[in-house]
């Protein structure tokens, strides 16, 4: 008789030990289901009274028994934090089968965190002049973009350049060599911030909707030499052909280059000192950080991301994952850094960018260049960190996506009858949710994106690094419904919905594509474009839909309060069969509705526009009823308050009562807000006029005011209400030939932001400063009861406008009309604002003057218009 030796008595023990465990596991999940825990054994069964650890042998066991499926598979998660030491991957053998899900939710009343981060422990201070601390960086950590402090994103080290510089064809020359001392230079970044152009502050995007960032590569002396390909990509462009008739880049997108210098530079460890500013020193592998008040690092949970996703489900054509279930789980830190590479983030739209060696001359040029790249438009997504592609009937129900480095929930190509519902997307660095792309325009089959569904989600203060950042971002789809999400505090546009129909601007189609039948309906969009400018509350493009009714629907929309200069709903470049119906449109800046563009679809020439129907809105536009050239108004209501609206639509709009508990809901405790951004100054007359862009991120408690410091030691305190109506601050009393920059603070409950960078600094000097002269292109349109005026600024100004007035003739009424739409707007741009309080049937002219710090200017008189009723009235 044979016998065992010790050893392989031991490998035998082991063997049926394991396989007996794995027994009891597919056992559980037939059963009551696998439960794991942060603290639990993968040697466990899986029981509720020993769970298993991690998620990757939850995986594994799923995979033994879901090829046929009787009934869901459930994985219940306990509350704590689960630490991926690796993305946890899935594919098409973790599918769900005979129509049954599996499902990975938490244990009833406890929080599971999916996180890709790690602690960070062994804080010292190490200057107390500068209240500097550091820790050593966690094993294993080589680079990370972000940096959370008891929940609370701080900031990579940032500050305007300490020098002068002039372009060069590498980069640029320097005023000083003050730079070439600095630490790890190729680890600094410069920062090309777009937004609208104000006074002491620049626009340096590619376009105002762009906020590029490229790497340095060296500092010599005075010589700054940006890194490739990323310099080329944001400094270069291939022009059309002369033959083509067009004196236009072949990208149609954006100017040529970013700005002549970045609005600030980040990641330096010389620019440390700012409470709430961290850096990575790469060399030393050491983390330095100043803490905000009342932060102790010595107690502090201090989380740094490691991992650049979390989960990933990988479909293939013919083979998609399908059939997964994700519930009442939060993701959280995770990174991204292809920006921290050379190839840096050369933004386009949207999040999306331009890559590759040489991918100025040829990414997503198509025919419009040599060597062009198909199809046109095709450019970089930016990634998920929780992302899907290839996959049908995928859910996430009530989870949470946030303090996240990249996009939130990236559902990309192919993805099919997916649903995301009840989530909250908050604190991530670049888009909330992703669905589709942009290289497929043509999928069919397991190819295309269609029939998902987006419910119900509350999208708030997303794009906190990356500003070009959307709520909502979607590719070429078919039959998306987006219907019912509240999306507020965004840096650019609210959702954004199709692609490729640049080519109109020489007069070609946009790119072909396969979308139709999506619909965007009752949303509630407000506080957006805090940063850039360009974009809108829904923003759409390109080939929407085979035929009118077989287009982009949007439907019972209410957006309101656009910071910056754009169009309410956007319709943009090549849009075509698109219409909007029962939204209410408010306070955007510039319009609610813009604009038209001509058709060059189906060997059309231009005669007519893309077709457009708007009807049945209630807005401050005013447009007249028309119908020609494929565009029809019809029906559209003026308002001069919200509460003028139906009350239906506005009660419509937003979370469904079922989920309204998410506006409450507290993924961290409140926390001071992060500084305002994009500080600008005017000077004159004795008067700093002082603007900015409010916190993207408030600290879970909104701002409430704001402080206005100046280097000369004035300060000026306003409330977010007054800022939000006058757009600026005043400071008066100021000195003749002195110095001055200014810095914002932004106040919460819990606390006060650290100061925004500086202004640049400006001299006071002694001038004359006359009157405005009168508004440009002024008019009047009537509705019922009041009257839209609309009026472009004056042509020649000597010092800002702070606002216009509005004088009703006869009566002599006055309105005063300030915000942030006076102050940007500029050269041939247009706006407006509606004057209610008038009587039908009588008419009325309206004098409109500009104020500056001289006081009001000249008059111009509108045309007279006569107010009517309705003959459809308003439905409260």
């Amino acid at each position: 008789m044979r016998t065992l030796s010790p050893m392989a008595g031991c490998v035998l023990l082991a063997s049926l030990f394991a396989s007996s465990q794995s027994i009891l596991a597919a056992t559980a999940l037939r059963g009551p289901g696998l439960y794991a825990s942060p603290t639990g054994n993968d040697r466990n069964p899986g029981t509720p009274q020993r769970p298993i650890r991690t998620l990757e042998h939850a995986r594994d066991l799923v995979r033994r028994i879901n090829r046929n499926m009787g009934g869901d598979v459930t994985v219940y998660l306990h509350g704590g934090t689960y630490r991926l030491t690796q993305p946890l991957i899935l594919d098409a053998s973790d599918s769900g089968s005979n129509g049954y899900n599996v499902i990975y939710t938490a244990v009833a009343g406890e929080q599971p965190v999916i996180s890709g981060g790690v602690a960070v422990t062994g804080w010292k201070q190490v200057d107390a002049r500068r209240n500097l601390w550091a820790a050593p960086a966690p094993a294993g950590l080589n680079n990370t973009r972000q940096f959370y402090v008891n929940g609370m994103r701080a900031l990579r080290t940032r500050g305007r350049l300490p020098v002068d510089v002039t372009t060069t064809p590498t980069g640029y020359t320097t005023s000083s060599p003050l730079m070439s001392n600095w630490r790890n230079q190729s680890d600094i970044e410069f920062v090309y911030t777009g937004g609208n152009a104000l006074w002491s502050e620049g626009s340096f995007g590619l376009g105002g909707w762009t906020e590029p960032r490229c790497p340095v590569a060296s500092i010599q002396g005075t010589t700054i030499t940006m890194a490739q390909p990323c310099w080329d990509n944001s400094t270069k462009r291939v022009m059309l052909p002369e033959s083509s008739g067009f004196k236009r880049t072949a990208n149609l997108v954006g100017p040529a280059s970013v700005g002549k210098q970045p609005a600030y530079v980040e990641n330096a460890f010389e620019l440390l000192g700012t409470p709430g500013q961290w850096y990575l020193d790469r060399s030393t592998h050491t983390i330095y950080y100043v803490p905000r008040a009342g932060e102790d690092l010595r107690r502090a949970d201090v989380e740094v991301p490691v991992l650049e996703t979390l989960i990933a489900g990988r479909g293939t054509v013919g083979h998609p994952i399908h059939n997964l279930v994700f519930s009442d789980l939060r993701f959280s830190y995770a990174t991204w850094l292809l920006p921290s590479t050379n190839e840096g983030f050369s933004e386009i739209q949207a999040n999306y960018m331009v890559t590759g060696e040489g991918g100025y001359a040829t990414q997503g040029l198509c025919s419009l260049a040599p060597n062009g790249q198909c199809p046109f438009g095709a450019w970089t997504k930016t990634p998920g960190n929780v992302s899907f592609s290839f996959d049908n009937q995928i859910q996430f129900l009530n989870d949470a996506f946030l303090h996240l480095g990249g996009a939130g929930l990236e559902l990309g190509n192919g993805s099919q009858a997916d649903t995301v519902e009840g989530c909250i997307f908050t604190d991530n660095s670049a888009n909330g949710l992703e669905l589709g792309g942009v290289d497929l325009p043509l999928g069919t089959g397991d190819e295309a994106t269609r029939d998902n569904v987006i419910h119900n989600n509350y999208i708030h203060e997303v794009g906190v690094e990356y500003h070009g950042g959307v709520g909502i971002c979607v590719g070429y789809a078919q039959r998306t419904k987006i219907e019912h999400n509240q999306i507020n505090h965004m840096p650019y546009t609210g959702i954004s919905m199709g692609w490729g129909g640049w080519p109109d601007k020489i007069q070609q189609a946009g790119q072909a594509n396969n979308s139709q039948r999506n619909l965007v309906a009752h949303n509630l969009i407000f506080d957006h474009m805090l940063v850039l400018a360009d974009g809108g509350g829904i923003y759409t493009q390109g080939l929407t839909g085979p035929t009118l009714d077989e287009g982009e629907q949007l439907i019972g929309n209410v957006i309101y309060n656009q910071f910056s200069s754009g169009h309410g709903i956007y319709t943009d470049n090549g849009c075509k069969n698109v219409t909007a119906m029962n939204n209410v449109l408010f306070h955007t800046n510039h319009d609610n509705w813009g604009s038209r563009h001509k058709d060059y679809y189906n060997g059309q020439a231009g005669q007519d526009y893309d077709a457009f129907r708007f009807e049945h809105n209630y807005w401050q536009q005013g447009d007249a009823d028309s119908s020609k050239q494929n565009v029809t108004i019809k029906d559209n209501h003026l308002i001069n308050a919200l509460s003028q609206a139906p009350v239906t639509i506005l009660q419509d709009a937003g979370l469904e009562p079922a989920y309204k508990h998410l506006l409450n809901e507290q993924l961290e405790k409140p926390t001071p807000p992060e500084a305002p951004l994009k500080v600008a100054v005017s000077l004159e007359g004795g008067i700093a006029l002082v603007t900015w862009s409010p916190s993207i991120l408030q600290g879970n408690s909104p701002v409430q005011s704001y402080t206005v410091s100046s280097s000369q030691g004035d300060k000026v305190n306003i409330a977010a209400a007054d800022f939000q109506r006058d757009g600026l601050v005043k400071i008066p009393r100021l000195a003749n030939g002195k110095q001055y920059a200014f810095t914002v603070t932004a106040t919460n409950a819990a606390g006060n932001s650290p100061p925004s960078l500086p202004s640049r600094p400006l001299t006071l000097e002694a001038k004359t400063i006359s009157k405005p002269e009168a508004p440009a292109n002024v008019s009047a349109r009537a509705g019922d009861g009041m009257v839209s005026i609309h009026f472009q600024a004056p042509e020649n100004t000597s010092s800002p406008i702070m606002a216009y007035t509005f004088t009703v003739n006869p009566g002599g009424r006055k309105i005063t009309l300030t915000g942030r739409k006076v102050l940007v707007l500029s050269g041939k741009h247009s706006t407006f604002d509606v004057v209610d309080g008038l009587e039908n049937g009588k008419s009325y002219t309206f004098d409109v003057a500009a104020v500056n710090a001289a006081g009001e200017g000249a008059v111009a008189i509108t045309n007279a218009v006569t107010p009517t009723a309705y003959s459809s009235p308003n439905q409260n």
